[in-house]
């Protein structure tokens, strides 16, 4: 696409508006008038017709793939070749989604001749999570005279992928650890629970200890040994459902997810993941390592919550048939829902037999006993604060339920639960309840 610029406008009217208003005073003066302006007119179409060549032979390519952080400052590499001889300027623009912040709209790019490619850094910052495809930029180049713009669309094929930023819970996991838990394996009191060895009874083994069958075998008192477990399972259940979109309640349960799994990965645990809606989504069975820890975030960095009912009786078939090894399970969902909870209530029994599960959820605003938040000004609030005081009950009946069958169950902000999950899983593996 060829557009005039502001020197040909400029030039048209110093040329053409004179010489239009001289011909019409002196008629005299006509043929000298259409002699400029015709003069005035070739130059332009020659310039038009020599502008075709200004961008032939430039190339752009992005990478197939980008990674961004949310809310933090990267940077898009481009490359660009001039096939030309000649040194060429161009400005160039991306089609960039309205999730992305660029302090430059577009860039002014100075290329050298002889084919070399050239490498740009386009500055951006990603201000939602997710997948997002760049599928064209637009470049722009001035004709030789200076009358006209070429513009001309390239078609790009780059991925963009932008992962939850974990800047500050990393900073506020550091500073957990140093105040006295330490990012260590945890010392473990008690004796164990995965079975070592035999060896021949000691004064003051319990009775507990004792091997039966092998005291019966050789005659003599024969003890069990048994060794702390140093690999154990962690999974985070995560829900997808209509629920998780309140209050940004999945960026939350993600954030506290990958948290919980740098957590493991420095003790030495194998992490897993499961996101559920009214089915199961996706499985990624426990294992350890940098790359696996790669992958988790892989499978969770774009969920989205969709407008469905959780399904808790699918999910816990699911885990009740997958995990066959006693493992931690954590359970990222929203339980003030009256009939919710009751299904969640009625189903963890399942995988609470075999499991450790924990619950926690992203409490929402105005839950809270009575008179206990802002003042009272008229019956409205009056009747906002008796409604959060009746869903603040009901969640604690729900925890008690929860309780009353091995289930621990919080409530809190949405930004300390990556932390206070840490905190309980560090007293777990302290305490040896797995």
């Amino acid at each position: 696409m060829i557009v005039p610029r502001n020197r040909l406008l400029i030039w048209f009217a110093i040329v053409a508006l004179p010489f239009s208003v001289l011909a019409g005073a002196y008629p005299s003066a006509l043929a000298v008038s259409l002699l400029f302006v015709a003069a005035l007119l070739l130059l332009a179409g020659a310039d038009a017709f020599l502008s075709r060549a200004s961008l032939r032979g430039i190339c752009l390519t992005a990478p197939a793939l980008t990674r961004l952080a949310l809310e933090r400052d990267g940077e898009i590499e481009l490359r660009v070749q001039n096939a030309s001889c000649q040194p060429r300027r161009l400005r160039l623009a991306l089609c960039m989604l309205e999730k992305f912040s660029m302090p430059d709209e577009e860039l002014e790019v100075d290329l050298p001749g002889g084919a070399e490619w050239s490498k740009l850094t386009w500055p951006c910052r990603p201000g939602k999570r997710g997948n997002y495809r760049l599928e064209s930029a637009h470049l722009e180049a001035v004709s030789p005279l200076g009358f006209w713009s070429v513009r001309r669309a390239v078609p790009l094929s780059s991925e963009m992928r932008v992962y939850p930023n974990l800047r500050s819970e990393r900073k506020g996991l550091t500073l957990m650890f140093r105040g006295g838990l330490g990012m260590h394996v945890q010392r473990q009191v008690g004796k164990g629970r995965e079975f070592e060895k035999l060896r021949d009874y000691v004064p003051g083994d319990g009775s507990e200890d004792i091997h039966w069958k092998a005291t019966a075998r050789r005659g003599r008192p024969v003890t069990k040994v048994f060794q702390i477990e140093r690999t154990q399972e962690v999974y985070v259940a995560i829900d997808a459902s209509r629920l998780s979109a309140r209050e940004d309640a999945i960026e939350h349960q993600i954030t506290t997810a990958l948290l919980l799994g740098v957590a493991a990965e420095e003790q030495g645990d194998l992490f897993g993941l499961i996101t559920f809606s009214d089915r199961v989504e996706k499985f990624v069975r426990a294992r350890g390592g940098k790359s696996h820890y790669h992958d988790c975030r892989e499978a969770i960095y774009a969920l989205e919550p969709r407008e469905v009912n959780p399904d808790f009786n699918d999910v816990s078939s699911f885990i009740r048939l997958h995990l066959r090894r006693r493992a931690l399970v954590v359970f990222l969902t929203a339980l003030d829902d009256p009939l919710l909870s009751e299904s969640f209530v009625r189903n963890v029994d399942m995988i609470a037999r075999q499991h450790l599960v924990l619950v926690n959820m992203v409490k929402p605003p105005g839950i809270a006993p009575i008179f206990s938040g802002g003042e009272v000004n008229d019956i409205d609030d009056l009747y906002a604060q008796l409604g959060g005081h009746f869903r603040w009950h009901n969640l604690e009946e729900v925890g008690k339920l929860l309780q009353r069958r091995g289930v621990k169950f919080s409530a809190g902000e949405g930004g300390r639960m990556g932390l206070n999950l840490v905190s309980e899983y560090l007293a777990v593996k302290r305490r040896q309840l797995l």
